[in-house]
């Protein structure tokens, strides 16, 4: 419509009906941002079979069940996990910050909640914390102690884009269809919707004492 209306504003101005063309002065809309097409529950329990044997499996059921975002993912401390309770708690999250990777808390008070430990998360954790024991030990003097719980092979924060990277590469080698790291937050509400819970499902659970030992 604007090709058509500048076309004949151009016309216009050549017979000097006008002095500018406003047509070409227009701006568009951006275009509408193109739909993502979560997961099938089939589709998203093949990734985790994918996924069991690789040390972010934790990560990622996070990412999938929880619908967490991977700042707070990668911002758990192993203060947050609460093995004697079953709880896990989201305050934290891991930004760049001046270049450098920091742990900050959560925006705001709303996002601070407590979230249920289901059995294959606590069996992924448990499994990790003795990974992260064998790491250490292996890296002696080059350990970083950071508190983290999804650290390198020294204890360092694990740098988001990699975790991004691990998931494209077991989405490829399992041949899933593709998408982006963020839209496993789409695929979770999909898999809430289906049993007919709500997308924003209230997680919410009394604080509790006991924390993880390791």
């Amino acid at each position: 419509m604007r090709m058509v209306l500048g076309a004949a504003l151009t016309r216009a101005m050549r017979e000097e009906l006008i002095t500018v063309n406003v047509a070409r002065l227009t701006t568009l809309p951006a275009p509408p941002p193109k739909k993502v097409k979560p997961w099938t529950p089939d589709e998203a329990r093949a990734f985790l079979t994918a996924a069991r044997n690789e040390p972010l499996y934790p990560a990622f059921v996070l990412l999938l069940v929880y619908g967490l975002r991977r700042g707070e993912v990668l911002g758990f401390g192993w203060d947050d996990v609460d093995l004697d309770e079953d709880v896990i708690r989201v305050l934290w999250q891991l930004q760049r910050v001046d270049g450098k990777l920091t742990r900050t808390e959560v925006k705001t008070e709303a996002g601070k909640r407590d979230l249920p430990m289901l059995p294959i998360i606590r069996d992924g954790f448990i499994e990790l914390a003795e990974r992260q024991l064998f790491a250490r030990r292996r890296a002696g003097d080059d350990w970083q102690e950071t508190g983290l719980v999804f650290t390198t092979k020294t204890g360092r924060p694990i740098e988001p884009r990699n975790l991004a990277r691990a998931f494209e590469r077991i989405t490829a080698k399992a041949g899933l269809r593709r998408i982006r790291l963020h839209d496993l937050r789409r695929t979770t509400a999909s898999l809430l919707k289906r049993p007919g819970a709500p997308p924003r499902r209230s997680w919410a659970m009394p604080t509790s004492r006991g924390r993880c030992r390791r």
